[in-house]
């Protein structure tokens, strides 16, 4: 055991000690605490006017185009004429004064024959030196969208007031019965934080199962192996080298939740002095306050000690598992490049794993996700999403035997693959002579 300890320590800190090790600890939580202060920068920055000049020969859309913050209507009056020669001409005129560095663009809304609102409809305009963004131009759209409906059915004899009083948007609230509470539940933040979890399990297994295949083909092919089993039993090096990676996550993934908790709390405390508490007051109504508070109850009604724990456990879990599997394929190659035969049975099921947990977000109490979430191959993904959706305690827990269990069948079958491969060298490997490996004794 105490050799066991000393690999591991000599994997760890080998890793850790690594540039790319101390470059991805700290760009990581840049990276995420950009996600949260990005919006908050974004939310700070005054968007620039622009000035769309409109000729409307309908006289129609005066009312309507109101002048934002983003967008500020100049209305031109329109050419008093039959003539379309002469009111082309009056265009052309128009359109040189998008040379002005002031006028964004301009709008053409064309009358047509007695201002035909199925001719207006497909024939508006919008004339500029460059490109139109895709906001303004979808705010325009809409605008005008509405305006030439309610025309419609103003013409049409409609009420509209009838029309606005009919309108209907239904909120459907979800109470979870815990015990003797009613908590309200969100489905929709309870799904993002299930797949949001399940994915950065399947992201670490690969990642550092990965890092376990190259630094056994590397300790293989540089001949080092071969000092280190004469004085360590191979199962005590595949151990050693598992759980030490494994130690090299944890200490990654905790770092970068501190330090990312780190940067999120300082930007939210600077950026919160600095907001003008008379653009927040003009800012934010009550209904905005009131969502704001809403989400706020809903994220505290997720259980996050039972997210994290399991979360913990399944990477672990998962991890160890498959870093087994990855070890023992590392073991059998000579090179990186012979690995791709046998990465696909292993990466399959984790695969498959994401895949179907498409479909256990709709149904997580089918049989389906029962038995994903039971099998070892799948499990740290699949349970990982229905943990969130609340999930029965026996299902958990025959879920975390099940995945024990697989880990210690995958560590043998992995050994007596381990133990041959690791000392084989220049001979192509077949998935007969795995089996032959496995089936050797002593």
């Amino acid at each position: 055991m105490n050799k066991i300890g000393l690999i591991i320590r000599r994997e760890f800190l080998t890793r850790v000690r690594k540039k790319t090790f101390l470059i991805m600890t700290i760009i990581g939580p840049l990276l995420m605490g950009a996600l949260f202060v990005a919006p908050i920068l974004i939310a700070q920055q005054t968007s620039e006017t622009s000035v769309i000049q409109v000729l409307d020969e309908t006289g129609l859309f005066y009312q309507s185009l109101q002048s934002s913050d983003d967008i500020q209507y100049e209305f031109i009056e329109p050419l008093q004429s039959d003539d379309p020669d002469e009111r082309l001409e009056y265009l052309d005129k128009r359109k040189t004064e998008l040379n002005s560095e002031e006028i964004y663009a301009l709008l053409y809304i064309p009358c047509g024959y007695h201002c035909d609102l199925n001719y207006i409809e497909k024939s508006i305009q919008i004339f500029t030196e460059n490109t139109v963004s895709l906001g303004v131009k979808s705010k325009l759209q809409r605008t005008l969208e509405k305006e030439l409906e309610r025309l419609k059915l103003t013409r049409a004899g409609v009420n509209l007031e009838e029309i606005e009083s009919a309108k209907t948007s239904v909120t459907i609230s979800t109470i979870a019965l815990t015990g003797d509470e009613e908590v309200e539940q969100s489905s929709e933040l309870s799904t993002v934080v299930g797949l949001l979890a399940a994915f950065l399990i399947y992201l670490f297994i690969f990642l550092y199962g990965a890092q376990v295949m190259r630094g056994v083909i590397e300790e293989k092919s540089g001949k080092v192996v071969e000092v280190i089993v004469s004085s360590v039993r191979p199962f005590q090096l595949l151990m050693g080298k598992i759980v030490g990676v494994a130690l090299v996550g944890l200490a990654q993934f905790t770092l970068w939740v501190i330090l990312t908790t780190a940067i999120v709390s300082l930007a939210s405390a600077f950026f919160g002095s600095n907001l003008d508490p008379e653009a927040l007051s003009t800012a934010q109504n009550a209904a905005e306050t009131s969502e704001a508070l809403r989400f706020f109850n809903l994220l505290q009604s997720i259980n996050f000690p039972l997210i994290v724990g399991s979360f913990l456990f399944y990477f672990l879990g998962g991890y160890l598992m498959y870093g087994a599997l990855f070890a023992a394929i590392g073991s059998a190659v000579d090179s990186e490049a012979d690995t791709q035969q046998f990465m696909l049975p292993v990466t399959v099921p984790l695969i498959l794993a994401i895949i179907v947990g498409q479909t256990i977000i709709e149904q997580p109490d089918s049989a389906l996700a029962f038995w994903f979430s039971i099998i070892p191959l799948t499990s740290p993904v699949v349970m990982m999403i229905r943990v969130v959706m609340g999930v029965a305690p026996w299902e958990l827990a025959l879920s975390m035997i099940c995945l024990i269990g697989g880990f210690m069948g995958t560590v043998w079958l992995a050994s007596r693959v381990y133990r041959v491969g690791i000392l084989m060298h220049g001979k192509k490997v077949s998935y007969g002579e795995l089996w032959k490996w496995i089936k050797y004794k002593g």
